[in-house]
């Protein structure tokens, strides 16, 4: 088995799990696999997918589990956890085919607050067997060598940073291979996402919130409202917990423009997750300072498909201005001399309950040619932002 916990996932997915469950207990929504490189997969590596999937079902929050969750996630409450533990993954709702040209489809959908807890573990799966398949294998000693290189810059030069490179390491051996050294060595390593690992070897769980719970609400609140609804609810849910605001979902102009002074002061600060990182720094400082809010006191976490060299060419521009800290995650667990997998599951589309339509769920993005979606909704989200 490659997922062999429910743990063995990102800190986020149950955070977000729950807080639809506190406010949104009867949403649906469809998860959707995209795989940018547009791989041609075989039909033996669709049985041997078909069958890991099937081993999810066997997954059971243990009570050792349960008591760790319980008390070093202060914002989630006991009975989260305990519902947890009846949770179990159903492969009967992973719809899970080829089509014609040999690209891979899988969607799952469910009530969201179940649906959500997909993502991470099938993408896991898809990069481990897809390199198996493609007959590539991780060399320890490299991985470990190019490791100790980025642990001594980061010692070096005080770079702050967290591991986030579940959903497409190389593998969970990988994966654990390099948390363990991490957590020997690095000593501005802050935790990591994975919250297996981070139970496994003392680490801390890091985490923020993620882009389908910005477009949840924009497909059910209309795009201009978005960003201001997605933080006013995450702040009913968490109280001002979990702190670190996403900005980048309708792109980061139109989320600092929706940025209010109260949710400004509120939010400890942005992840940026797109785009070019040393304009947003200028432009989020700029927006501090307009707010009248001193941007020394906030963070921006880059989680932008970084590397170290690049955070800290970033880390250098910051000084002085505002705080910064890194989510890094491929270059970590995916740094193996092979193409590391681009592979994504977006939230594609929602309704509130049984009896509403569906809506589909869109993403613009500060990278140029990465917004997800159709077309004409990708167009009507752009006019009613007067983006276009």
């Amino acid at each position: 088995m490659i997922v062999r916990t429910l743990l063995d996932t990102d800190l986020y997915k149950f955070t977000t799990s729950y807080a639809y469950i506190k406010l949104f207990p009867y949403a649906m929504g469809t998860f959707s696999f995209n795989d940018r490189n547009e791989t041609k997969y075989t039909e033996a590596f669709l049985e041997t997918l078909k069958a890991e999937i099937k081993n999810l079902s066997q997954l059971r929050f243990t009570e050792e589990e349960l008591e760790y969750m319980t008390k070093n996630c202060r914002f989630l409450p006991r009975v989260y956890w305990e519902w947890l533990s009846s949770f179990r993954f159903d492969p009967n709702k992973i719809d899970i085919h080829l089509d014609e040209a040999c690209h891979l489809h899988i969607e799952v959908t469910d009530l969201l607050y179940k649906v959500t807890l997909y993502e991470v573990p099938l993408l896991a799966i898809v990069s481990e067997i897809k390199n198996r398949f493609f007959g590539h294998v991780a060399d320890m000693n490299g991985i470990l060598c190019k490791l100790s290189e980025k642990i001594e810059l980061s010692n070096q030069h005080q770079l702050r940073f967290s591991e986030f490179g579940t959903r497409r390491r190389f593998s969970i051996d990988v994966q654990e291979t390099v948390i363990k050294r991490l957590n020997e060595t690095a000593q501005y390593c802050t935790g990591t996402s994975n919250c297996n690992f981070a139970m496994k070897y003392g680490m801390k769980m890091m985490g923020t919130h993620p882009h389908e719970w910005f477009m949840f609400h924009g497909a059910q609140f209309g795009y201009k409202h978005a960003n201001y609804m997605a933080l006013e609810n995450w702040v009913n849910v968490y109280d001002g917990d979990l702190g670190i605001a996403l900005s980048d979902t309708y792109t980061s102009g139109i989320f600092l423009s929706n940025l209010s002074r109260k949710q400004a002061k509120l939010f400890d600060g942005v992840r940026c997750d797109s785009g070019n990182e040393f304009e947003f720094i200028d432009r989020l400082v700029a927006r501090y300072k307009e707010l009248g809010i001193d941007a020394t006191t906030k963070t921006i976490v880059f989680s932008n498909a970084l590397d170290f060299t690049k955070a800290l060419d970033i880390q250098e521009y910051c000084k002085n201005k505002i705080r910064c800290s890194f989510g890094i995650g491929t270059n970590l667990t995916n740094d193996t001399g092979f193409e590391p997998s681009n592979i994504v599951m977006k939230l594609t589309q929602c309704k509130m309950n049984v009896n509403q339509e569906w809506r589909e769920c869109i993403k613009l993005s500060d990278d140029e040619g990465k917004h997800t979606g159709s077309l004409e909704e990708v167009q009507a989200c752009l006019h009613e932002l007067r983006l276009n």
